[in-house]
């Protein structure tokens, strides 16, 4: 796992750390995770603190480490010392995976 970045996400957010996977072509051309139509997958680095109405802190459905599955394009694209990661809420997560 990479070293935890210097940021630390607020209210229901979870930072994930994209997986780039690759898939190469017959004719050789690599073909990003970016560039496919699927959800992407990714590991959970920090976790927010989620709380409910009434201010009382909530447990998260994911922890860190877990791989969780994000929509394509939901969340925030945030770019620490070099590292791309994706800050979402919670709620957009879609799946944990494993």
């Amino acid at each position: 796992m990479a070293n935890t970045p210097a940021i630390r996400p607020l209210g229901d957010r979870v930072l994930v750390l994209p997986n780039e996977e690759k898939e190469v072509t017959r004719g050789g051309i690599i073909i990003p995770d970016t560039a496919k139509e699927k959800p992407m997958e990714g590991t959970v680095i920090a976790l927010g603190i989620k709380r409910d109405k009434d201010g009382k802190e909530m447990p998260f459905d994911v922890k860190v480490g877990d791989v969780v599955l994000l929509p394509k394009y939901g969340g925030t694209e945030v770019k620490l010392d070099g590292t791309t990661y994706q800050l979402v809420r919670s709620d957009d997560l879609l799946g944990i995976l494993g």
